[in-house]
């Protein structure tokens, strides 16, 4: 035992080099105070506010705002540019979920907006054609988008300004142009290089064959036009019309299999959220085929567990956590899934009950190495998250990808979106639950999330990042909770990220060797001696984990009537920016 913590403190010494590239971006943790500090003031206002991941995109739903616009629209408006700002993250060939806070009705509505594998494509096809996963580049990874048709269902319901009003600032930047920010174009830049040998990539997502450099303009023709086309025909145009048939034939001419029929058979579906109680506050999610409920299952588990009597980063704490983590992730990759093809009940999944059952598998002293799922009654990836809420109370929860790496590669022409590569999510086995299979929805990283308490709102926030997804959920909820931080402090507080843990592609048939935690900066090296000596493999974060925005909503009771008081959050780890008037 001696020599394999002597082994995994060698390993923390020489890890620890990459400490210092983190120290700026994890928040300040005084490890002499053990008091926490934001990196910046939450900021507040009372008519309006939107958080976003990129400051232009932000102004755009502030503006949306101050022109009468719904939540619904500042969030369509935003996302909209950030297709163009934030390609890196998203675009219109990806897909969308959401969850919305109406106002009048006091309810929760969640929008589930992913699309569904070619009708043409088989699991047989693939085991003919000697695959053994699904690449994650290429026509073969490509689903049908679903944002889209997000964009508009949203509108529908809750769209207070025309569409033309909506999308017209991020056309206007894709034909004028905007300055990229530096984050951005370092993701940017990663990408070119592996995508640059797919049909229509360098010629629409370059500038001459590079990527465009932090501060160069930017513009993006195409991806007006496509815009000005869904102000033209709606949603029947990009699903119906030329631009489908355009996606169709430029797939079918490069090996591809998504048609103009799946297009034109795509329809996004309303979704009630699930929620699971933790000390009082609702937490809420989108259920399967997303990952949202795993962030509960981890809150069923800790709930029964005094973490603010341990205090934020005590071994305890953490450790606690990662064990729960371990659990919720077992049953994550067995069983969750596109719920037509789900046997497990989603109920039970997060009900008290069987957190009770799992709970009694954690060992406050050592380790778990191996996870079995349970058996109940079943990575990365490139996202943005943004919230915003009016002047009414609407309040809005969203999450858009493209997936892995700027998505697929494949950019069908003058179009001036990249297709998504979901479809690699899928396993390429025969019986697992998200196995391939045509016309069905892949298991999906993406969440948003929402909090009430006491059948009223409270917080609207996400935070980006493949798996690390659930596990900054419960990390947000617990920080705000249990140990009593800000709306800011809360996500820039020093995150837990493990690894290891089996993962819904199949790409490990279980945990059999406990994972590894990767701790940012701020966590005292009394704490990781102890987690050592339970067992851990630990290691310093090799970059910051996730990307958070969130608002809250306060009511200043004093007054007559109340007057509202929203709280916006944007962490320091992305451009991003919280903003309100």
């Amino acid at each position: 035992m001696l020599a394999t913590l002597n082994k995994r403190f060698l390993t923390l010494i020489f890890s620890g080099l990459a400490l210092t590239a983190v120290i700026s971006t994890a928040q300040g943790y005084d490890r002499v105070t053990g008091e926490l500090f934001a990196s910046r003031s939450e900021v507040m206002a009372q008519n309006g506010m939107a958080a976003t991941s990129h400051p232009l995109a932000t102004q755009i739903a502030l503006d949306i705002l101050k022109s009468g616009g719904h939540a619904v629209d500042a969030a369509i408006a935003a996302n909209a540019a950030l297709g163009l700002m934030e390609p890196t993250g998203n675009g219109i060939g990806g897909d969308l979920f959401a969850i919305v806070w109406d106002a009048k009705t006091q309810t929760l509505q969640g929008y589930n907006g992913s699309g569904r594998s070619p009708q043409s494509l088989t699991l047989e096809w693939f085991i003919e054609n000697g695959y053994e996963d699904i690449p994650p580049r290429g026509p073969l990874p490509v689903s049908v988008p679903g944002v889209i048709d997000g964009w508009f269902a949203l509108h529908e319901r809750y769209g207070a300004l025309e569409m033309a009003d909506v999308l017209a600032p991020a056309i206007e930047y894709a034909r004028k142009g905007h300055p990229v920010h530096e984050l951005i174009a370092w993701y940017w830049d990663r990408s070119v290089p592996v995508l640059a040998e797919f049909p229509g990539f360098l010629e629409q997502f370059t500038i001459d064959g590079r990527a465009p450099r932090a501060g160069e303009l930017w513009k993006n023709p195409n991806y007006a036009d496509t815009l000005d086309m869904l102000i033209q025909e709606g949603r029947d145009g990009f699903y119906k019309g030329e631009m489908a048939r355009r996606i169709g034939e430029y797939m079918a001419s490069h090996g591809g299999f998504l048609s103009y029929e799946d297009l034109a058979s795509h329809q996004g579906n309303w979704v009630d959220p699930v929620s699971t109680n933790y000390r009082g506050y609702d937490v809420w999610q989108i259920p399967p085929n997303g990952q949202g409920i795993a962030g509960l299952q981890i809150l069923n588990i800790l709930e029964a567990f005094d973490l603010s009597s341990y205090g934020f980063g005590s071994p305890e704490h953490i450790h606690l956590f990662v064990e729960a983590k371990k659990l919720a992730f077992e049953d994550r990759a067995r069983h969750y899934a596109d719920p037509e093809f789900m046997e497990v009940d989603v109920e039970w999944l997060i009900s008290k009950h069987y957190a009770d059952e799992r709970r009694s598998l954690i060992d406050m002293d050592e380790a778990a190495e191996t996870v079995e799922a349970g058996r109940p009654q079943l990575n990365e990836g490139d996202t943005i998250y943004l919230t915003t809420a009016d002047k009414d109370g609407n309040m809005v929860s969203l999450i858009q990808s493209n997936y892995r790496g700027m998505g697929s590669g494949m950019t069908p022409p003058d179009a001036g979106f990249i297709l998504q590569n979901r479809g690699e999510m899928f396993v390429l086995k025969d019986g697992h639950p998200n196995s391939f299979a045509p016309s069905k929805r892949p298991f999906h990283t993406i969440i948003p999330a929402f909090i009430t308490k006491d059948g009223s709102p409270w917080v609207s926030f996400g935070l980006m990042g493949g798996g690390m997804q659930p596990q900054g959920h419960a990390q947000i909820v617990i920080n705000l909770i249990d140990f009593g931080m800000g709306l800011q402090e809360a996500g820039d507080a020093p995150r837990i990220h493990h690894t290891g843990s089996t993962e819904p592609t199949g790409q490990a048939l279980q945990m059999t060797d406990g994972g590894t935690i990767n701790l940012e900066s701020g966590f005292s090296y009394q704490t990781i001696r102890a987690l050592l000596g339970k067992g851990h493999d630990i290691a310093w974060a090799r970059g910051p984990f996730g990307g958070y925005q969130a608002i809250m909503v306060e009511h200043d009771m004093t007054t007559t009537p109340p007057i509202r008081i929203y709280r916006g959050a944007s962490e320091s780890r992305k451009d991003g920016q919280a903003a309100g008037f």
